[in-house]
């Protein structure tokens, strides 16, 4: 894919602004030397600060347990960092073969490579789907194009991007200095209807959800009473909100949603915590 020259001077601005808190450009090794703004499959390559991309993982709360998965990985720094400063297991994506090279060397030298991979490959063709931290900085369009596939992961999946948002996905966190970067948690798809056992002793409550990625709205309806939910919340896969019961106590109810099943506690001031369970109808 062919960019024009305005996003050429995107990229060229967001580098300059980069290079004034850091000099992290270090200019390949002795087998191959990248070029800033050097075209690739369907971006120019622009590195992200050292600065920036620590703040990125900081961000996704990278630990150990992590698998992350760098999406056009360049010479591969995010994906050293993750490894050499926070523990995780890091996999790069790289169209160009020269440049995955140069990223596994430098993961190499790093001191990292038995826990970072490179793979030379297309991000839209190698499958990603096991990691729990996704990285990127690719161009608003991939980002959109690449959004149904990061839909689909594991709910909780951690996701963030330099510079570039994902349309009308709001991010959970933005991130402004020293560059802009976005959050996001993948949220489980709760839409629909769910009958719900525990929240009324003697029959079971009907709670009707509606979505927009994380944010959620519905209506819970115990016997004939229905009513909205109160302060709804969808983190990844987990649920909470609160509702008032038929003796005007309020309740706050936390679920941990697995595809069409949910599960958790129920918790009022009046009573002790009642387990609840439900499935989609």
């Amino acid at each position: 894919m062919k960019y024009s020259k305005v996003w050429f001077a995107i990229f060229s601005t967001l580098f300059a602004l980069n290079s004034l808190a850091q000099n992290y450009f270090e200019g390949g090794d002795d087998k191959y030397k990248p070029l800033l703004g050097q075209e690739g499959k369907d971006v120019i390559w622009m590195p992200t600060s050292n600065e920036l991309l620590a703040i990125m993982l900081k961000t996704a709360k990278v630990t150990p347990n992590d698998l992350v998965y760098d999406l056009g990985s360049g010479d591969g720094r995010i994906a050293i960092a993750a490894a050499k400063d926070f523990g995780a297991r890091a996999i790069g994506i790289e169209f160009n073969p020269q440049m995955a090279a140069l990223a596994q060397r430098n993961a190499d030298r790093s001191g990292v490579g038995d826990r970072v991979k490179i793979i030379n490959g297309d991000i839209f063709v190698e499958d990603f789907s096991k990691a729990t931290v996704v990285t990127m900085y690719l161009l608003p369009d991939l980002n959109i194009s690449l959004r149904p596939t990061i839909l689909k992961m594991k709910p909780g999946t951690r996701v963030t991007s330099h510079a570039f948002n994902m349309g009308d996905w709001e991010p959970d966190i933005e991130i402004d200095s020293p560059t802009k970067a976005f959050f996001w948690v993948v949220p489980a798809q709760v839409e629909g209807e769910w009958v719900i056992s525990g929240i009324e002793p003697k029959s079971k409550a009907i709670l009707k959800l509606s979505q927009h990625y994380q944010k959620i709205g519905g209506i819970l309806q115990i016997g004939s009473n229905s009513q909205p939910i109160l302060n709804p919340k969808l983190d990844g896969g987990n649920l909470s909100f609160s509702y008032i019961d038929r003796s005007k106590i309020p309740h706050f109810v936390k679920l941990a949603v697995n595809i069409n099943e949910i599960n958790g506690i129920d918790k009022s001031t009046g009573y002790y915590d009642v387990e609840i369970t439900g499935k989609r109808r």
